[in-house]
């Protein structure tokens, strides 16, 4: 990927507009195939967007706002659309967010898998990877881990230049998006069977169950 390649990603960042939409669904669903950003340290990353989950926020008994709790944590998924939500799960991994609607809705979408285009020597080198296979950013702690993000970029806005999504013009007909429930959520009890999990179909680098 070239410089004009680089400039193109940047000239087409998702605009704010994109993530003020107020239907988190639909958002999930439109991330399917646009391009996760990162540039760090003068190293450029960006890996096509394959798996998607979608929390909606207060009502939502799965997402971290819902009843409308509000921590220290939580407290950016409440922000305006159109900036990151990175959190810790387990102690190990970062999970990275976007979060989207007006401000004091918090919606947000779990970014869960990439398929890698630029920057795979840098994503094994954060990974501890020898070479590269489809587990390099399949999960969402994978997928952070690749991409280099962690809690610092917590709040960051997606209109700047170092973490971004972009849409590259990659087109997907509506066929190859399989939407399921999530993935780890049993403890939302009925609201884990929503069908808000979203996946390009028969990509290798989507994380567990494929139907």
């Amino acid at each position: 990927m070239g410089m004009k390649a680089i400039t193109l990603l940047h000239s087409h960042k998702l605009p704010l507009l994109f993530y003020r939409q107020d239907n988190v669904c639909k958002i999930a669903k439109q991330l399917i195939g646009k391009v996760l950003v990162t540039y760090f340290d003068d190293t450029l990353t960006a890996g096509r967007i394959v798996e998607t989950e979608a929390y909606n926020g207060i009502t939502d008994k799965a997402s971290h706002a819902f009843g409308g709790r509000r921590t220290n944590r939580t407290e950016i998924m409440f922000a305006a659309g159109g900036v990151s939500y990175v959190y810790l799960c387990y102690g190990i991994h970062h999970l990275f967010n976007v979060v989207t609607n007006e401000a004091d809705v918090p919606h947000a979408v779990l970014i869960r898998a990439l398929e890698p285009i630029h920057g795979i020597e840098q994503m094994l080198q954060r990974t501890k990877k020898s070479k590269p296979d489809y587990s390099l950013t399949r999960g969402p702690g994978n997928v952070s881990k690749a991409m280099g993000i962690d809690r610092h970029y917590t709040g960051v806005s997606l209109l700047e230049n170092d973490l971004f999504i972009a849409d590259d013009g990659y087109t997907i007909k509506p066929s190859q998006i399989i939407t399921t429930q999530r993935i780890g959520v049993d403890y939302a009890e009925e609201d884990a069977l929503l069908p808000y999990r979203f996946i390009l179909k028969d990509n290798p680098y989507v994380s567990g169950k494929r139907s």
